[in-house]
């Protein structure tokens, strides 16, 4: 048995390398454009945006402005151990109304 291998034995011949490189190109493109096809078709059935009546208007008073207040935060006693989260008040803010 031979042991050396010609190294031209290897290589595939180049009408097989060109044709297979051809044939992944145009796959390659029909994917592209399919998937570009599909995109469109989508966007075509979106809504349309929304036109200038349909927007939001302001009320009839105008702007609503911002709430300002001053809060103060709720101190908790000082004891020797620590306090769990069911110990403490729920009112979910951990702050009151300023006076």
């Amino acid at each position: 048995m031979d042991a050396t291998i010609v190294p031209e034995q290897l290589a595939a011949p180049h009408l097989t390398s060109g044709g297979l490189l051809i044939l992944i190109g145009v796959l390659l493109v029909a994917v592209i454009l399919a998937a570009f096809a599909w995109g469109r078709r989508l966007k075509a059935r979106a809504p349309a945006p929304p036109t200038p009546e349909e927007q939001p208007r302001l009320p009839e008073g105008g702007a609503v402005g911002d709430v300002v207040e001053n809060r103060e935060p709720d101190e908790l006693p000082r004891t020797d151990r620590r306090r769990t989260p069911h110990e403490l008040k729920s009112d979910g803010n951990g702050s009151r109304r300023g006076s």
